[in-house]
């Protein structure tokens, strides 16, 4: 007999709330959050500003962080009332399983956004130096250490999404990450 208590692929109970990832049309963010919250589905939209230029004029607007992305805090049970929303595309999965986001860093990202962090986004990279945040609003952040100009950034990249978002941070709020196979470097 199967235990329908917990999930085989995850562990985790069916009916206890997760952020995940919906997948929606192509510039619906916005409308798609407001939905959610009117059905009482917790919800997460990460926005940054953005300046654009036309011929004409430049406006300052609100863009989502990760396009095409909304998160939601449900249970695998609340699955057919998030796609039920019109342009709702689908909820992202992993063979049939909700594809869970660490709270841990839907937590530090919505902590740095409400603290007026610069954010924007950026390619996703796998590579570079590992770097974690150990002071300020986004402390426990892991990502890879990047420069643009005269400013450090940590890129936090959420694998699940194939998506990374760099937060600008001061270099003394940063300790390298070293692997198990690299040694730190001696003094």
């Amino acid at each position: 007999m199967t235990d329908i208590s917990t999930s085989p692929a995850d562990g985790s109970r069916p009916f206890e709330s997760r952020w995940v990832a919906v997948y929606t049309v192509a510039r619906h963010e916005k409308v798609i959050a407001r939905q959610f919250e009117q059905r009482s589905i917790e919800t997460f939209l990460p926005l940054y500003r953005s300046v654009h230029r036309w011929k004409d004029r430049k406006k300052e607007i609100e863009l989502a962080l990760f396009p095409g992305y909304v998160f939601v805090k449900i249970s695998a049970t609340a699955k057919l009332q998030v796609l039920q929303v019109p342009g709702v595309v689908n909820i992202v999965s992993f063979n049939g399983e909700l594809a869970a986001l660490p709270e841990q860093e839907i937590n530090a990202l919505r902590n740095g956004l409400d603290n007026q962090l610069y954010a924007e986004p950026c390619p996703y990279l796998r590579v570079g130096k590992r770097v974690r945040v150990i002071r300020g609003p986004m402390v426990g952040v892991e990502g890879i250490l990047s420069r643009k100009k005269d400013r450090y950034r940590v890129v936090i990249s959420v694998d699940v999404l194939m998506r990374s978002v760099a937060v600008e941070v001061d270099a003394t709020e940063l300790e390298m990450i070293y692997s198990s196979r690299a040694q730190a470097p001696v003094a």
